[in-house]
């Protein structure tokens, strides 16, 4: 997986800046807990930060190749999946091999084919080649922006890294933050690009970018298109099945131990069984997690029907994995060191859901003292449709994002104790407004498509686009925390190419839920695991975390130097402390506290400057 870092500038001689990257690459030692280099030459240095997965004794980075007397220069993050048959391509054309990496594989791949290399790429990658004949630096990230990737002006050059952080510790950004980056932290939506500092941009998914001699430019390389879907409902399902089989293949391919997130639902039922299989005689572990308040008294609420373990368990035990179960508690999640070490592998506060980054954390920590590489359901709710909103008129109809129109968006409302005039001054609804019209205008239309079928299209990719992002930050950080490297199956472009153009008639063919996905792999799991409902990630429920919460809130509020306290309605905090200490209440309806909390925690951690 590993973690990049690095500065390039024409017009600068950075031989001498080893010790800087040293200490920018630093800042991302937990993604690569394995090895560390730095490389550097007269206009770029590139640092990189190891976790060994595939040809663990070679394919250290940064990696360089020599062709027509240049050094040409490579650091990578992340896995190239097609990397074999790359490989088996580019020996035919001639190129010789050090490594048995996916590393030397991409290096190659640029050599030969220049920056049309990253259209050939199967995978979840970040990474950046300096080319000297050229003297061009190319940075280039996947299709569905699994691996994330940084970049701000340096000079008449930039920097770059695979986190925030990387690109504050090069001393050319400073912790800045404006409206519009404020409003990227407060509402539950993902602009492509953004990247909330000032100064600072993510590279788009599905994007690379070129630094040369005619300046810095953002090209696309690929985007979700519409095609017309001719398969019969069987033939789609079995195409589904098909792709599936393909993809968890791909993905298992490793030198390192590996496993799979197991919640008892289709999505990781589905990715575990495939991959189950597809290992024997191999026995795949399998990890799942709850709270110990679910395992005493669990309470349904309108999302969450049953608990997690008992669903995992015995699907574990249908497919006969090494399964681990990790059971969690409000104190664990309140420790001040686990909310710091989620704070710093984020470099931003946790929007929403405040409660799931430390228990995501903590799972993870345990995976890793088992595996390295686990592979993760993600992605599957927002590609077959999910979601209670996929099947909400007023979300399908609606003239704002699905997830935040009547019904949905108490499960993102994190902003009630916060100033009304300081909202009022974000101008948070008309920025919603123009977000929304911009992600509509790129969803891609088919001549002729039936008008519910096109909502429908439009409903798809803007879950795909603007809200599987959040998801897919969130995984990528909170493992990389720990050093373990997650993979999405159901991202891989190709399914995703493909279902994304399924009719939604087909999809949902007996009016619920995922049915294509749950029909393809209906020969492999137990009805008790296909007839469940969905059932998000766990979510506490345990009256002495909000009381942990509440007395955390009390102590922001009793210090004067608090850099939140000037943002908040302090008769509606004042209100929120008197409640009842010992209610057990929804994770969103304590979505507030959390935002102030994770809010002022990194205004004071980063020492945040805002310019509103």
């Amino acid at each position: 997986m590993c973690g990049i870092a690095g500065w390039v500038d024409p017009a600068r001689n950075l031989r001498d800046h080893g010790p800087l990257l040293e200490r920018m690459t630093a800042t991302i030692h937990r993604r690569g807990p394995d090895a560390q280099g730095v490389w550097t030459g007269e206009h770029a240095a590139f640092g990189h930060r190891r976790l060994a997965v595939i040809d663990l004794e070679h394919g250290g980075q940064p990696m360089t190749a020599t062709a027509g007397g240049r050094e040409y220069v490579l650091t990578f993050s992340g896995e190239i999946y097609n990397y074999r048959a790359l490989r088996e391509e580019l020996a035919q054309r001639g190129h010789s091999f050090r490594t048995a990496s996916d590393t030397e594989v991409l290096l190659r791949s640029y050599l030969e084919w220049g920056t049309a290399c990253v259209a050939r790429l199967e995978g979840m990658f970040a990474f950046a080649v300096w080319d000297p004949r050229h003297g061009r630096l190319l940075l280039g990230r996947d299709r569905l922006g699994i691996k994330p990737l940084y970049y701000a002006r340096a000079g008449t050059g930039i920097v770059f890294g695979s986190e925030p952080k990387v690109l504050l510790a090069s001393g050319q950004v400073a912790p800045e933050v404006d409206a519009a980056g404020l409003r990227e932290v407060l509402d539950m939506v993902k602009t492509p690009g953004a990247a909330v500092f000032r100064g600072m941009r993510e590279l788009p998914p599905g994007h690379y970018l070129t630094l040369d001699s005619s300046g810095t430019t953002e090209h696309r390389y690929w985007a979700l298109e519409a095609t017309e879907h001719t398969d019969s409902l069987p033939d789609t399902v079995g195409r589904v099945r098909d792709l599936l089989e393909q993809v968890v293949g791909d993905q298992l391919v490793s030198d390192v131990p590996r496993c799979t997130l197991l919640s008892g639902g289709l999505d990781s039922s589905a990715i575990t069984a495939i991959a189950a299989a597809a290992l024997r005689p191999e026995t795949l572990r399998t990890f799942a997690v709850d709270f110990a308040s679910a395992a005493e008294s669990f309470a349904q609420d309108a999302v969450r029907r049953s608990p997690d373990f008992p669903h995992a368990r015995a699907l574990a035990e249908h497919l006969g994995t090494d399964h681990h179960e990790v059971l969690l508690d409000g104190d664990r999640l309140l420790d001040p060191d686990v909310r710091t070490a989620v704070l710093t592998a984020t470099d931003l506060p946790p929007a929403y859901w405040g409660d799931m980054w430390p228990s995501l954390l903590l799972l993870f920590d345990e995976v890793k003292r088992h595996s390295t590489v686990a592979l993760s359901g993600e992605g599957a709710d927002e590609l077959f449709g999910g979601y209670q909103w996929f099947f909400n008129p007023a979300a399908v109809d609606g003239d704002t994002f699905p997830w935040l129109t009547s019904g949905s968006s108490r499960y993102f409302g994190g902003l009630k104790l916060f100033d009304r005039g300081f909202l009022d001054g974000l101008h948070l609804a008309e920025a919603r407004r123009q977000s929304y019209l911009d992600a509509v205008a790129v969803v891609p239309v088919l001549d002729g498509e039936a008008p519910e079928e096109a909502r429908m299209r439009r409903v798809g990719h803007l879950n795909l686009t603007r809200f599987l992002q959040t998801l897919l930050d969130r995984k990528d950080r909170m493992s990389m925390g720990v050093g373990l490297e997650v993979r999405v199956p159901f991202c891989d472009h190709r399914l995703v190419e493909y279902v994304f153009n399924i009719p939604w008639r087909l999809k949902s063919f007996d009016g619920r839920e995922k049915s294509v996905l749950r029909e393809s792999v209906r020969d492999l799991l137990p009805a008790s695991i296909l007839d469940r409902k969905k059932n998000p990630y766990p979510a506490i429920q345990d009256g002495g975390y909000e009381s942990g919460l509440r007395k955390m809130l009390l102590d922001v509020v009793h210090e004067p130097s608090s850099p939140v306290l000037p943002l908040l309605d302090r008769a509606k905090v004042d209100a929120q402390l008197q409640r009842d200490s010992t209610a057990v209440s929804l994770p969103y309806s304590r979505g507030s506290m959390e935002m102030c909390l994770w809010l002022n925690a990194w205004l004071e951690r980063y020492g945040v400057a805002l310019a509103l």
